[in-house]
């Protein structure tokens, strides 16, 4: 009887013990941010950031010398906005959309490798619409991860809905989604009616708005790394044996990524005629990063780029009073 008993204990004993390494792992893995595999759940970004505006700015230049009308910068340590310009007044995001459809993306497709097919339905309207695109021909099958860059560094609208339609089944179902996302993240001055910044009366957001969805996305590593390329070449195709080489529509503008102390890291750029110029950038200045979201700049694709220009006129003026 005594021997039955020395058993059982035993056995509760090595169970506890086993309760406790299996809980002791996962508290590991959470903090390194780990699955029970041991991988990066790079598919979820971090918590929904709040926003407030710093006490102690640091920041000289004015609001009224940039070419933008609507403006926000915005420190991400700590979330504080230290400049702002009209920054909840309603905008046209233009391609600014984009990276609504890339977070929603990342966090819906669990398998970035998978191949999509892009029918040949979709592109008829995109031409008709001139929307810019990144390359990809009808019926073309591309990796998901190619088509997300295709989305944020050329601006490839035929990426957008061939990635819209895979998730969710059709473009308005996405929309429904990123409408849903953008609720989750406290952008109550934003409605998306589709997924790639196309011009629509009912398609509006503010920068404020954008900068809560920037500085969500950026806690993303796959969102960070695409948002962060100068460049990308995709894998082999059937219509590109040798795959297509992306180059970012913010980089391709310019000469010099090095700002005082710093340099701009990555960028977002959006136009349509009713938008004007838009920009959102990240940039690293005395080992702080900060975003600036711009929007309504004069010009076009062929003048001056009035949204990078503001850039650097920000940026360069951080720390300076």
């Amino acid at each position: 009887m005594q021997q039955a008993k020395k058993k059982k204990s035993k056995f509760w004993i090595i169970l506890l013990m086993i309760a406790v390494i299996v809980l002791a792992y996962k508290s590991i893995n959470a903090l390194n941010g780990k699955s029970l595999l041991g991988q990066i759940d790079s598919n979820k970004a971090g918590p929904v950031p709040s926003l407030t505006v710093a006490s102690d700015p640091n920041v000289s230049v004015s609001i009224d010398s940039l070419h933008s009308p609507h403006a926000i910068l915005v420190r991400l340590d700590d979330h504080a906005i230290l400049m702002q310009k009209m920054s909840e007044q309603k905008i046209y995001p233009a391609s600014l959309t984009k990276i609504m459809t890339a977070i929603v993306v990342i966090e819906n497709l669990s398998d970035l490798q998978k191949k999509i097919e892009l029918p040949n339905s979709m592109f008829q309207e995109l031409y008709k619409a001139d929307a810019s695109m990144a390359g990809f021909q009808p019926n073309e099958k591309v990796k998901a991860i190619d088509l997300l860059y295709g989305v944020m560094l050329p601006s490839g609208a035929e990426c957008c809905i061939g990635l819209a339609d895979h998730i969710a089944g059709s473009e308005q179902e996405f929309v429904a989604k990123m409408n849903q996302k953008a609720k989750v993240l406290g952008m109550s001055n934003t409605h998306f009616t589709n997924s790639t910044g196309l011009q629509d009366k009912n398609h509006y957001t503010t920068v404020k708005d954008l900068s809560k969805l920037l500085s969500y996305a950026l806690q993303n590593s796959t969102f960070r790394d695409v948002f962060t390329s100068a460049r990308y070449s995709t894998a082999s195709t059937n219509k590109h044996p040798n795959g297509i080489t992306f180059n970012s529509t913010m980089f391709k503008n310019i000469e010099n990524p090095v700002i005082s102390g710093g340099k701009i890291l990555g960028g977002k750029t959006g136009y349509t005629d009713e938008a004007g110029l838009c920009l959102a950038s990240l940039a690293q200045k005395d080992g702080k990063e900060y975003i600036l979201i711009t929007a309504g700049a004069k010009g076009n694709h062929q003048s001056e780029q009035y949204n990078i220009d503001d850039a650097y006129e920000v940026y360069n003026r951080l720390g300076k009073n």
